[in-house]
C-alpha cells in the first residue's frame, strides 16, 4: 500500500432524535397526562489507534465520516435508541489537528488508545419534562441537538527510538538495512527512499529498538528543494539522531564538512528543538578510502562542527562497525528509559499506609 503521512477528512457526529410529545390514552384512565419519551443521543465519532495500519492511504479514498443518528422518543415514555458510535482505525502516531484553526485536538500513540473527535447531539426532551401545576398537559418538546462537525487534519508521525539524518546516498538506507530486517530500496542514485522506513533492530531477546530512515536532506531543503522538510517531522518522536556523514562523495558533490553544515542549518531552520536533540555523528563509507585519510576527514568535521557528541565509524554496506554502534544506542537507550521511570517515581506523591 502506498505510503501517506498526511490527510484532510470531514467528520459529522450523529444528531439527537426528537423528543416525543404525546399523551396516555387508557381506557378508564381521565386525563392520563404527558408521556412523550425523550430522543435517543446521536452517536460519537472515535478514533483509535491500531498497530495494523501503517499508512493514512484509506483516508484519500473516503474524506467524509457519518456517525449515526439519534431515533426520536415515543408514547408510554419510551426513548429513543441512542445512535450507534463509529469508531475509525487510525495508524499510532497520528496527530489530529482541527483544520480550520490548526488547532491540536490529540494525538494517538498506542493500541488501543481512543479519541473522540466529534459529539453526539443530546436526545430531545419528551413532553413529560414540561409537566407542572399549572400544566398538566403541556404539548412542548425539543428537538435533538446537532451532532459535531469538524474538518481534520491527520498527520502520522512515524514511531522510533532513534533517526538517520543525512543527504541522499549517505548511506541510511543501507545502515538500516545492515542493522534490521528492513529492506528499503538502495540505488547509486539520489533520493532512492521516497518515503520513511522503519527497522527493528534486535540486539538480542527483549533487546531491540525501532530505527527509522527518511528520505535525504538536500541544501534548500527548507525552501522546498529536493523533497523539502516535509519528511522531517517524522524525527519528532525519536530520543537519538544519527547524523550519517559520507566520508568519501562523489567528486564534484561537495565536501563531508560542506555536507554536515548543509544539514545542520536544514535542521535548525526547519525545528531548533529538533536541531538541538541529543545527536551522534556516525562517518560511513570507511571502506572507500584508508585510516589515515578517515582520520582527517573526522578531524575537519569535529573543528568544523565543533562537535562534542560521540563520532562513530562505520561501512554500512560491509557492516563494519554497525555492530557496535548499534549496542551503544541500545545501551543509551535502556539509560533515557531508566533516567525517565527514576523522575517518574521521584514526582509520585507520597502516602502513608
Amino acid at each position: 500500500m502506498k505510503f501517506v503521512d498526511e490527510a484532510t477528512i470531514r467528520v459529522h457526529a450523529g444528531d439527537g432524535g426528537t423528543g416525543s410529545s404525546s399523551f396516555r390514552r387508557e381506557k378508564y384512565v381521565p386525563r392520563g397526562g404527558p408521556d412523550g419519551g425523550d430522543g435517543g443521543r446521536g452517536g460519537d465519532i472515535v478514533l483509535i489507534g491500531y498497530e495494523g495500519v501503517n499508512t493514512l492511504a484509506d483516508f484519500r479514498m473516503t474524506r467524509k465520516y457519518q456517525a449515526e443518528n439519534g431515533e426520536g422518543g415515543s408514547k408510554r415514555n419510551r426513548s429513543g435508541k441512542a445512535g450507534m458510535m463509529l469508531e475509525v482505525p487510525v495508524p499510532c502516531g497520528t496527530r489530529i489537528i482541527e483544520n480550520d484553526t490548526g488547532e491540536l485536538i490529540g494525538d494517538i500513540t498506542n493500541q488501543g488508545e481512543r479519541l473522540v473527535v466529534a459529539e453526539g447531539g443530546k436526545g430531545g426532551l419528551g413532553n413529560v419534562h414540561f409537566k407542572s401545576s399549572v400544566n398538566q398537559a403541556p404539548k412542548r418538546s425539543t428537538p435533538g441537538g446537532q451532532g459535531e462537525a469538524r474538518n481534520l487534519r491527520l498527520e502520522l508521525i512515524v514511531l522510533a527510538d532513534v533517526g538517520l539524518l543525512g543527504l541522499p546516498n549517505a548511506g541510511k538506507s543501507t545502515l538500516i538495512r545492515s542493522v534490521s530486517s528492513a529492506r528499503p530500496k538502495v540505488a547509486d542514485y539520489p533520493f532512492t527512499t521516497l518515503h520513511p522506513n522503519l527497522g527493528v533492530v534486535a540486539l538480542e531477546s527483549f533487546r531491540s529498538f525501532v530505527m527509522a530512515d527518511i528520505p535525504g536532506l538536500i541544501e534548500g531543503a527548507a525552501d522546498g528543494a529536493g523533497l523539502g522538510t516535509r519528511f522531517l517531522r517524522h524525527l519528532n518522536r525519536t530520543r537519538i539522531l544519527l547524523h550519517i556523514v559520507d566520508v568519501a562523495p562523489l567528486e564534484g558533490t561537495g565536501s563531508p564538512v560542506d555536507d554536515a553544515l548543509s544539514i545542520i542549518n536544514e535542521l535548525q531552520q526547519f525545528n531548533p528543538e529538533l536541531a538541538d536533540r541529543e545527536r551522534w555523528l556516525v562517518l560511513n563509507k570507511t571502506d572507500l578510502i584508508d585510516e589515515a585519510e578517515c582520520a582527517v576527514v573526522e578531524q575537519s568535521l569535529t573543528d568544523a562542527l565543533q562537535w562534542q557528541g560521540p563520532v562513530y565509524r562505520i561501512s554500512a554496506i560491509s557492516s563494519v562497525g554497525t555492530q557496535k554502534l548499534a549496542g551503544d544506542l541500545m545501551s543509551r537507550l535502556e539509560a533515557l528509559n531508566r533516567d525517565i521511570a527514576d523522575e517518574q517515581q521521584s514526582e509520585e506523591p507520597y502516602s502513608p499506609i
